[in-house]
């Protein structure tokens, strides 16, 4: 959520947090563009008026950069201004003040419409870590780290859905191919390869953490700003 109303953002991160939803929240347009090109998150609520930039310029830059859903909110109900927001790439547009349960129901609308599981983006970014599927590469500070092609396929299934845990079963169906034998507890050592590949310390990783009795979870948050 980009938006400079403390009172308003902690509202609503409140009651979408009773509702399953993790929301980050930033102040200012430059900061959570910052932070959309860190993390993988499944929805932006973007407020028009910004301090540093207006909501329609920031929706340019996400636009610019992927698919993201995007749903606007602004004190201006200016039937202009909605327009130009979905004309430049949002998904939706809401007036404030508005009531929580639309908002959430607009939300879930736009997640099921876009069917916005796992993040589709070109390259996805966390933190010092960029996964480049295009180029089928992974970097850490810049440098390339080897993984095998199955090792890659994994570690995407991960990330594209970031801080889900994901069973042995689910990543299984979701690397299985033509050629891609089945995993079952060998997906313990595929994990435990790119973590020697991605983590600083292999044993105490912050990248692919176990939850013990259900599978593993890529971290949203992993490195320090």
């Amino acid at each position: 959520m980009i938006e400079d109303d403390a009172h308003l953002a902690s509202m609503v991160s409140e009651y979408l947090g009773r509702h399953g939803f993790e929301v980050t929240v930033a102040p200012r347009a430059e900061r959570g563009l910052s932070l959309l090109a860190k993390g993988a998150f499944r929805a932006v609520l973007l407020d028009v008026m910004l301090p540093d930039l207006d909501g329609f310029e920031v929706c340019r830059r996400i636009r610019a950069q992927g698919d993201l859903p995007v749903l606007m909110l602004t004190a201006r109900g200016d039937d202009t201004d909605r327009i130009v927001g979905l004309e430049i790439g949002a998904d939706d547009y809401l007036p404030k003040p508005f009531n929580p349960r639309e908002l959430l129901a607009r939300l879930k609308s736009i997640l099921r419409r876009r069917g916005a599981g796992p993040d589709r983006r070109p390259i996805l970014r966390f933190g010092r870590l960029e996964i480049d599927r295009a180029a089928r590469q992974v970097r850490l500070d810049g440098r390339e780290r080897p993984l095998t092609s199955h090792q890659f396929d994994l570690l995407v299934a991960l990330a594209e859905s970031a801080g889900r845990v994901l069973s042995r079963e689910v990543l299984m169906e979701r690397v299985r191919g033509d050629s891609l034998e089945a995993f079952d507890r060998s997906i313990d050592v595929h994990v435990s390869r790119i973590r020697a590949a991605i983590e600083a310390d292999p044993r105490h990783p912050r990248r692919i953490l176990t939850v013990r009795g259900a599978g593993y979870v890529f971290a949203r948050a992993q490195d320090e700003d």
